[in-house]
């Protein structure tokens, strides 16, 4: 095989793995075992979006 095939299978073997762990993430995610990384945050008040 030449440099070039052998570059383009390497790229499409990264591809594939990559797309093939974030379906496999997808898939096996379960909300309630996770943590929420998100915080509610109170808008100031008026007087001190004032000063």
């Amino acid at each position: 095989m030449s440099g070039k095939t052998l570059t383009l299978l390497a790229i499409m073997a990264f591809v594939a793995l990559t797309l093939g762990s974030f379906i496999w993430f997808i898939a096996t995610w379960d909300k309630k075992n996770e943590v929420s990384v998100t915080m509610i945050v109170p808008a100031p008040a008026i007087e001190e979006r004032m000063t």
